[in-house]
């Protein structure tokens, strides 16, 4: 994960403050915290029947994470075993988070891939400063991109090229959550909303019975506009989690260059969908399959989605006439509280 990941708190489009408040109960109680993680933030509501304090818990839980599968951090596991340190072993988080990556990757015929690190870094949108990109530069980087290329092996990872990479930075902020709800379910909490820089979710209800409520950002024409509400849906037992293309771009000669890199050709892609909002069972899946239809684009993902109904999914798209034009599945379309 990236130290300025400042892109995830505005555009994953997850809009929560005025939506999570709850209803108390007589043998529940409402907690709210929040902080920074992972170079974004972290606001968590969850509903007990005591007030112990549990922020200290929580923050020591992140850096646990941190030392796991930041990038930024030089002595984190990722870390040393990007730079081919013989004595890193992987640990639970990173083997969880790589196991899912690589059946993402597989099931979406390499749209997801966690090698494509170089090329985010050379289209200026990783750790480095951009490059002037050409041909031989993107042609010179794609031999270190591809998932079949690393493997796991008794906690060590075996590379084809010592220079490749992984990077789980579209990943790994929905694992965050789910590990997270482990740590509540385990201390017998059961009705609670993580949001990790803007990646959610919920589990239970408010005392009163209600849902939780998520709203969802409509795309914004440039990165500094401001934020505004397209729509709003319910939760419950689910994880939602939201790209887009609209809040981190650049622009050169007239030309706008997305982030979302295509790992087939190196180049970012330009296809007219703006943001993808994926509901699933849990937050890793959400988080890397939102990646994955802003690589496909609308006409492939509502090809793919066809075959996967464990996942919903609501897009936006350019319908280049200064408007959008909205697609969503039909389990999506259960869950807003406004059609």
């Amino acid at each position: 994960m990236k130290k300025l990941h400042w892109c995830n708190v505005f555009y994953f489009g997850m809009i929560l403050s005025a939506l999570m408040s709850c209803t108390t109960k007589k043998d529940l109680k409402i907690f709210k915290m929040t902080g920074t993680a992972q170079g974004t933030y972290y606001a968590i509501t969850y509903c007990a029947g005591n007030d112990e304090n549990l922020q200290p818990a929580v923050d020591s839980l992140l850096k646990v994470f941190d030392k796991s599968v930041s990038e930024y951090m030089p002595n984190s596991i990722i870390s040393r075993l990007n730079n081919n340190d013989t004595t890193a072993t992987a640990d639970q988080i990173f083997e969880t988070i790589y196991k899912k990556s690589m059946e993402v990757s597989a099931a979406s015929y390499g749209a997801f891939d966690v090698t494509v690190g170089p090329l985010v870094d050379a289209w200026g949108f990783g750790f480095k400063k951009r490059e002037k990109v050409t041909k031989a530069v993107v042609d010179s980087l794609l031999p270190l991109v591809g998932y079949r290329k690393v493997q796991l092996s008794n906690g060590k990872l075996l590379k084809t090229d010592p220079r490749i990479r992984v990077d789980f930075d579209g990943i790994a902020q929905g694992y965050t959550c789910d590990w997270l709800a482990q740590f509540f379910e385990k201390r017998g909490i059961h009705h609670y909303l993580i949001d990790v820089g803007g990646e959610v979710l919920g589990r239970g209800q408010k005392p009163d019975g209600q849902l939780w409520s998520v709203a969802i950002e409509m795309p914004a024409k440039n990165a500094e506009d401001e934020r505004q509400i397209k729509t709003i849906l319910l939760l419950k037992d689910k994880a939602i989690t939201t790209a887009g293309s609209y809040r981190k771009y650049y622009e050169e000669n007239g030309i706008r260059y997305s982030h979302t890199i295509d790992p087939s050709n190196g180049y970012p892609v330009k296809h007219s969908l703006l943001s993808v909002t994926v509901v699933a069972d849990d937050c890793i899946t959400a988080d890397a399959y939102d990646t994955v239809f802003m690589v496909m684009g609308l006409e492939k993902s509502k090809a793919f989605l066809v075959n996967h109904p464990e996942l919903q999914a609501y897009f936006i798209s350019d319908d280049q006439h200064g408007g959008f034009t909205i697609f969503y599945t039909q389990g999506f379309e259960k869950l807003l509280t406004e059609n």
